[in-house]
């Protein structure tokens, strides 16, 4: 067990370069699985979430190693069809194994995922869609049990546009006889990563981005090598760091359209952003102004995995903001937290009331999720004094090094070793 000890109140100055997205590295982990040749990701990032999806892999009896930041997968003797409890009960996208395993095997076993403690977060659309699919599915004694040697296209229409869901069936009906359509799919710049990885493997999909993919099933799937996109949820826990620490930070490798919605909201605070190509640049006095409202809906909405941090945010912002959280029924839990810190916040539901004051002050909080984990950092780096965050095991699902990245540009934040 391991913690964060935070001595808040320093200016962020300088320049980072954004890691691949842990989102879109999850599924297109899992769709390696479907490849009856040689796959190289590159400059894959070390979150604990990718660490936790390479021992499924494992053991599936898929050959992985790292070549310097080069994930190699070899997916040829692959023969295992079952996932236990131990191996899904810290990832959510263990899920993601369920699609490729019956599209390539015909069937799957596999325990129900654990991961992040933010709401129900169910798996009923996923399922849904597969039994549209053609696939048996039995759910018993904490697994979920898949026959699909009778699979074949179909046209699906999802009763929300789910994005785990969309991903699962755009890899469960890649490797299957005739022509699936998605129709009210989820339309996230991870999704459509998922299509250009699968093409390139020898896929054949197309309106990833849109409400409606189209996937041809082909018989057989090849090798590639690709890089996946930057993280758009790290870049924009970045750029809030910066706007509630004050100072000038420059991130490269980022890509502006995956995040207008936020960029609106740090102008409308008072933040000054620069666009050069994949760089973004902000610069902050640190005096910032209540945006409002802030209401997570589906992409291109305000993304809900920025959500806490802009939460954090408007604490010290000047005036009221309403947060409606639309995706999660528990996403607040972070907030009793912030409150120990001097934050004004009052939670009713799915609903937050801030009301901003002029300095945070450090104290002991603990992370119980992984966004909420990072929104108790950016206060404690703004904060008066030291704060101490316990449980990043939960940050560390997806950011790499956090306390690395806020030290090169000028924070004071150490890991260590819990007593």
């Amino acid at each position: 067990m391991e913690k964060f000890i935070i001595y808040g109140g320093q200016k962020l100055f300088g320049e980072v370069e954004i890691c691949p997205a842990k989102n879109s590295f999850l599924p297109i982990l899992a769709a390696s699985l479907l490849s009856g040749d040689k796959v190289v990701l590159k400059n894959c990032p070390n979150f604990l979430d990718i660490k936790n999806m390479i021992k499924i892999l494992n053991f599936l009896n898929i050959q992985t190693n790292f070549q310097l930041k080069n994930l190699h997968i070899n997916a040829k003797n692959a023969q295992n069809a079952f996932i236990s409890h131990s191996l899904t009960k810290d990832i959510r996208s263990s899920i993601f194994m369920l699609g490729p395993l019956v599209s390539k095997f015909g069937y799957a076993k596999i325990a129900y995922p654990g991961g992040c403690d933010i709401g129900l977060r169910p798996i009923d659309i996923h399922l849904k869609g597969l039994k549209e699919l053609g696939v048996k599915i039995v759910e018993k004694h904490g697994y979920i049990l898949c026959d699909g040697k009778d699979m074949k296209g179909a046209n699906i229409n999802l009763d929300y546009p789910s994005v785990g869901a969309t991903e699962n069936l755009m890899m469960a009906a890649v490797l299957t006889k005739g022509t699936t359509k998605i129709t009210n799919s989820a339309k996230e710049p991870e999704i459509v990563d998922l299509q250009n990885f699968l093409n390139v493997m020898g896929a054949k999909i197309s309106g990833a981005g849109t409400d409606t993919i189209t996937i041809e099933g082909v018989k057989s799937l090849g090798g590639a090598v690709y890089t996946p996109i930057p993280d758009r949820i790290i870049c924009g826990t970045v750029l809030i760091a910066c706007a509630m620490c004050g100072g000038k930070v420059t991130i490269k490798n980022c890509i502006l359209e995956h995040f207008i919605s936020l960029a609106h909201k740090l102008q409308k605070s008072g933040c000054k952003l620069y666009i050069n190509n994949d760089k973004i640049t902000l610069e902050s006095s640190g005096k910032l102004k209540s945006v409002g409202l802030i209401e997570t809906l589906p992409y291109p909405g305000f993304p809900t995995d920025l959500q806490a941090q802009m939460l954090a945010m408007q604490t010290i912002s000047e005036g009221y903001t309403i947060i409606k959280e639309n995706l999660f029924e528990t996403r607040f839990k972070f907030a009793s937290e912030l409150k120990k810190m001097g934050a004004n916040i009052k939670v009713n539901g799915q609903t937050a009331f801030v009301c901003g004051t002029k300095k945070l002050q450090g104290a002991d909080v603990y992370a119980s999720d992984l966004r909420g984990g990072a929104a108790l950092v950016l206060a404690g780096l703004c904060a008066e004094g030291y704060t101490t965050v316990h449980n990043i095991y939960h940050i560390d699902r997806g950011y790499e090094n956090l306390e690395k990245l806020f030290s090169a540009l000028g924070a004071k934040i150490q890991r260590q070793s819990e007593e």
